[in-house]
């Protein structure tokens, strides 16, 4: 009998991402001077300056938000063209005064992707180039997760043909598409660079809409079948004036 020899996904990538979850120490910040904390949103209002000029002038993108529940207090999200720059992104930021009142939780580093089980995508086609290179929206919220594809006994995805796995996720888009307008999704690769495969951001004015279309994609079979996911992190986007109050400045 002839060995079935899977085919590997077809990928490109775009931005590189990271996802850096802060706890601040409310006690400590507040128990802080008031020159000191000034000082500090000061020199934080200068790097987001600057991470807004490079989203201008095309060389990345960003977003700031109020994490809800125990697992984080703030989100710095960070698209990059490559490690190098992103690395200098989290450096700046924890070399910060402001980094003093700031605890690590979580982070997740992946790159921009999509994929194609059957035949190359064209990196130039106009459908395919921006989405390898998303802006972050600059208002409403967003829900990150990291996944993995199972790959236990029957229920190994890596070992399915390719034309099964075209079918499979071509029925998991059709569910994405009813939220077109409503959601906005990015997928990132992390395969070799972090614990989990993949990391799902979803952007949206009504976070409710996060709650239907991950319900909705759990009665696909890629999901119900394959899909194994870890912690959720919800957050409300902070411009300047929102990030200003959080502190209460």
């Amino acid at each position: 009998m002839e060995r079935h020899v899977p085919e590997p996904t077809h990928t490109l990538e775009g931005w590189h991402v990271l996802h850096d979850f802060r706890l601040l120490d409310f006690t400590r910040w507040f128990s802080a001077p008031l020159e000191a904390r000034e000082d500090a949103w000061e020199e934080l209002k200068g790097l987001v300056r600057e991470w807004r000029e490079l989203e201008e002038a095309g060389q990345g993108s960003y977003g700031i938000y109020q994490v809800v529940g125990h697992k984080a207090d703030l989100l710095f999200l960070n698209l990059r063209p490559g490690l190098d720059p992103l690395l200098e992104a989290e450096a700046r930021l924890s070399r910060s005064a402001f980094a003093r009142y700031l605890g690590r939780s979580y982070s997740f580093y992946s790159v921009v992707e999509l994929g194609s089980q059957e035949k190359p995508l064209d990196p130039e086609s106009p459908y395919v180039k921006p989405r390898l290179t998303p802006r972050v929206p600059k208002s409403g919220y967003v829900c990150f997760y990291p996944m993995n594809k199972r790959r236990q006994g029957q229920d190994n995805w890596y070992m399915l043909p390719a034309k099964e796995r075209a079918s499979l996720m071509k029925a998991h888009g059709e569910t994405g598409r009813k939220y077109q307008g409503k959601v906005m999704q990015v997928i990132s690769g992390a395969q070799g660079l972090d614990d989990w495969e993949w990391g799902v951001d979803l952007f949206s004015e009504d976070p409710v809409q996060f709650k239907k279309i991950v319900y909705e994609m759990r009665f696909d079979e890629v999901s119900a079948r394959y899909g194994e996911f870890g912690p959720f992190f919800v957050g409300k986007y902070l411009d300047e004036e929102a990030l200003r109050a959080f502190l209460g400045l």
